[in-house]
This record gives C-alpha cells, sequence and structure tokens, in this order.
C-alpha cells in the first residue's frame, strides 16, 4: 500500500512542480513586481507599495476598460444563457434534422475568438454612407436601412458589437449543455406535471429551469471566465476601438507592459484581472466542495 502511495505520488510529482513553478510562482512574481516601480526596460526592484495601483484605478482608461468588461460579461452572460437554452429547447423537441442543426449552432466552437473576431470585423464593417457594406449592406437592400449602424466604429455602441460576435461563437456551447441536462430529465416528470394541468411553458420554468441549475453556474463560471480576460476577439475584431469604447483590461495590460514598457503598471493590471475572476470561481468552488461533502 505504501509503494502504490509512493509510485502515485511520483507519477504526479512532475506535473506538481511545474503547476507550482508556471502558476503559483509566476502568479507571486507578478504579484511582487507589481509593487515596484519597474517601469522601463531597466529592471528596478525598488518597493513603491500600492502606489501602482493606486494610479491605475486613477487612470481614465484602465476606468474605461473596467466598465466595458462589465458592459461585456453582463450582456455576454444574459444573451449566452437565454440564446442557448431556447436552442436546446428546440433542439429538445425531435424536430428533423436535429444533428444538422447541432453541428450548426457547435460549429463557431471549433473556431478560435481570433477567426470570430475576423470574420465579424467583415460582417460589422459599416463602409461609408454611400457605399454601405457587409451588414449594412444587406439592410439596405432588404428595406431596413434605418437599422444600419456604425456598430464597433460608433462609440455609443463600441463594445456591444464584440458581444455581437462573443455570443455566437460561445452560445452553442451553452446550448450543448443545457440539451444533455434537459435529456438527463425523466420524462416521468414532464408526464406528471401535464396530467396535472402544466403547459409547457411553465414545465420548463418550474420544473426544467431549477433541476438545471448547476448546469447554469457551471455555464456562468465559465464564460464569466471567458469575458473578464477577453483579449484576442477585441484584437482580431476591434482593437481599443474609438474612444476605447472596446478597450478591456487585458489589451491595456499588453499596451502598457509590451508596447509602453511599464511592467509594475502592467504587473498590477494583471493581479487586478487574477482578482476578478478568483471572485467569480472561487465562490462556486466552494459550493461544489460543500455539495460533494453533502453526498
Amino acid at each position: 500500500m505504501e509503494r502504490d502511495k509512493l509510485y502515485s505520488f511520483l507519477f504526479i510529482l512532475p506535473s506538481l512542480i511545474l503547476v507550482l513553478v508556471f502558476v503559483y510562482f509566476f502568479n507571486l512574481w507578478t504579484g511582487f513586481i507589481s509593487l515596484t516601480d519597474w517601469s522601463d526596460i531597466f529592471t528596478s526592484y525598488n518597493l513603491v507599495g500600492l502606489k501602482n495601483y493606486i494610479e491605475l484605478f486613477q487612470n481614465l482608461r484602465f476606468q474605461i476598460s473596467m466598465r466595458n468588461t462589465f458592459i461585456f460579461t453582463l450582456l455576454f452572460l444574459a444573451s449566452s444563457l437565454v440564446i442557448g437554452f431556447l436552442l436546446a429547447i428546440l433542439l429538445d423537441q425531435k424536430i428533423r434534422g436535429e444533428n444538422v442543426f447541432r453541428n450548426i449552432y457547435l460549429f463557431p466552437m471549433a473556431i478560435s475568438f481570433v477567426v470570430t473576431g475576423v470574420v465579424w470585423r467583415w460582417i460589422l464593417n459599416p463602409g461609408t454612407i454611400n457605399n454601405p457594406v457587409g451588414l449594412n449592406q444587406l439592410l439596405d437592400k432588404i428595406g431596413l436601412s434605418f437599422l444600419k449602424s456604425g456598430w464597433y466604429t460608433d462609440p455609443k455602441i463600441g463594445i456591444k458589437a464584440v458581444v455581437i460576435a462573443a455570443v455566437w461563437q460561445m452560445s452553442g456551447y451553452v446550448m450543448a449543455m443545457y440539451l444533455a441536462g434537459i435529456r438527463g430529465i425523466p420524462n416521468e416528470l414532464f408526464e406528471a406535471a401535464q396530467v396535472d394541468g402544466a403547459n409547457m411553458r411553465q414545465v420548463y420554468w418550474y420544473i426544467v429551469l431549477p433541476l438545471l441549475r448547476p448546469i447554469t453556474w457551471g455555464a456562468v463560471i465559465i464564460l464569466g471566465h471567458i469575458s473578464l480576460k477577453i483579449f484576442d476577439l477585441v484584437v482580431a475584431m476591434t482593437g481599443a476601438g474609438a474612444g476605447f469604447s472596446c478597450d478591456v483590461p487585458a489589451l491595456f495590460m499588453y499596451d502598457t507592459t509590451f508596447r509602453g514598457n511599464h511592467f509594475a503598471e502592467g504587473a498590477g493590471i494583471a493581479i487586478i484581472l487574477l482578482l476578478m475572476i478568483g471572485v467569480l470561481i472561487i465562490p462556486y468552488l466552494r459550493y461544489s466542495l460543500k455539495s460533494e461533502v453533502k453526498r
């Protein structure tokens, strides 16, 4: 028995060392750098305390990027969950060609956010007033020209245009999660509810949705994690945008660190992102752990 434990430990030891070095050590190192005055290409480890964090929260671009992240996260989560759930209900009706539709909805998951960003940059390119292109051209052709917009070039829309691309890519994934959950609910529950006089809307609202709560929380955690650290989609699609209307903390961190050589300030942004993700994930992990213990 002791030998088996030793072999098991030796088996996971390389992975454990890699995790300790490349995750925990470098997280601590980033935290240390954020407390220094390293602001150019020459290394400096002089401690300045929380000065970098105070200056960050006074930085207008950082404030805008945080506001954009809040808007993006809220719209992205709500839209992906609603669309994914509705698509799951649709496919659960045993419609003809279900496999085809399921593959179509899941297809965006097979491509990267970079490809998605490039494609939607073309689609939402507004063109000019006299020569609209992309979606604006389509709206013009079908007589809905009043819906034309500047999309990501319009500071009033900005990050909301990025939400459209992100929802297109991830709603199919949410659909797959919900569909698996719905298919796992016994048919007897549906039949019993209908015998009691409940219509399908009431069945899904009062029975299906409560039973799918763990899946919903799982989707919220996964999508929330993606939204808080979104970078590649924004870079490929819009960049910081007009008036930083599409800016996000990860992009600001990249510009600050690798273009401005303000390494301490960039490390501070990274730590703030880490804390934001931790605030989202840690409560869920604690909830999951308590649920496992109760079982």
